[in-house]
């Protein structure tokens, strides 16, 4: 009797696991494939086709939305997905196409004028060095005061915490740093 209610027991509860399964792997088998492929970290890993008509110079793609930098090489030979930091606000976030005009290794910090109205507690100047909000590297945008730079800050990776620039661990922007050049197209969207 003990066996046979044993055996029933787990009969009840592996047919439950599998009825409490089967509208969730019914609804995956519906889905049709999506034109934008998702990696594990729900960055969306969209095509540069999408967004650039070509790769001169190579191409910077940030993802408001996805919180997620792309870069492609001129000759695709290369090509990487960061999680960033976003601008804090819609009123902050900048959208649209620029490009590379600077590249800065240690970088100086001043805060715009609209940031000192926000926050008048901030320093005028800050020095290159490990506590800089623009980290170890920064690309300077055609827009001023825009830029894609790192921070040693690193809970801000994956959130809406900016100023209006894009930020990255400082491990990756010192690699984008080294890949991207002076006229690599951008597009912020």
């Amino acid at each position: 009797m003990t066996k046979t209610l044993k055996t029933r027991r787990q009969f009840v509860s592996t047919t439950m696991i599998g009825l409490l399964a089967t509208p969730s792997l019914l609804r995956a088998q519906e889905q049709e494939p999506s034109a934008v492929r998702r990696n594990i970290s729900s960055f969306s890993a969209d095509p540069w086709q999408d967004h650039f008509d070509n790769l001169q110079h190579g191409a910077i793609l940030c993802d408001i939305d996805s919180r997620a930098v792309q870069y492609w090489s001129e000759d695709e030979s290369v090509y990487k997905l960061y999680p960033s930091s976003v601008p804090a606000s819609e009123e902050l976030t900048r959208r649209g196409y620029t490009k590379v005009i600077r590249k800065v290794e240690g970088p100086s910090w001043r805060p715009t004028p609209s940031m000192k109205e926000r926050n008048p507690e901030w320093p005028d100047y800050w020095p290159p060095g490990p506590d800089n909000p623009l980290g170890t590297h920064a690309l300077y945008l055609s827009w001023q005061y825009y830029r894609v730079h790192g921070t040693g800050d690193t809970r801000k990776i994956g959130r809406q915490s900016s100023n209006g620039c894009i930020g990255l661990y400082n491990e990756h922007i010192a690699e984008l740093f080294a890949l991207a050049e002076v006229g690599t197209q951008v597009r912020i969207f």
